[in-house]
């Protein structure tokens, strides 16, 4: 029995559409996952500057790491240097956000100016702030936050 051209024409249609369905599901999901990273990135930068330490013990993953320009710490360590003001993130003024969803995971980028108070002293430095994050079944924990000190001339590319 021959499937009439009538059928294949319908048959092909239908796996189109559902193809252009599945993508733009995919895309709204990414895209509502990207805001959710943008807002919780928001979201820490004032914990920080609050010194919110359960907050942060949260967010963090029990392995993550933190490059700063002094060094290279892990969860413990950053949060003790939150908490005793070693490093006090009093304001990060965020210029430019960049957010790239690969599965599980989600890399964002922030150019920002953060005014902090490292040692006593009030410091104002233009960095590129990269944050990785995992989802881990409905919440999303950070892996790692890197800190690049950048000309002020430095552009985040989409």
């Amino acid at each position: 029995m021959k499937p009439s051209l009538f059928s294949v024409y319908f048959f092909l249609l239908a796996v189109l559409m559902s193809c252009s369905t599945q993508k733009k599901t995919s895309t709204v999901t990414n895209h509502t996952s990207q805001q959710e990273i943008m807002n919780l990135s928001k979201e820490k930068w004032q914990w920080m500057a609050d010194k919110d330490v359960n907050k942060l013990a949260s967010l963090f993953h029990e392995q993550s790491k933190f490059v700063h320009m002094s060094g290279t710490w892990n969860k413990s360590e950053e949060l003790d240097v939150i908490k005793t003001g070693r490093i006090w993130y009093k304001k990060a003024d965020v210029h430019d956000v960049a957010v790239e969803i690969v599965d599980d995971t989600a890399i964002l980028w922030n150019r920002l100016t953060l005014t902090a108070i490292v040692r006593d002293n009030e410091v104002i430095t233009e960095f590129t702030v990269t944050e990785v994050y995992q989802k881990q079944g409905k919440t999303w924990k950070m892996l790692a936050l890197t800190f690049s000190s950048v000309r002020d001339t430095h552009k985040i590319e989409h």
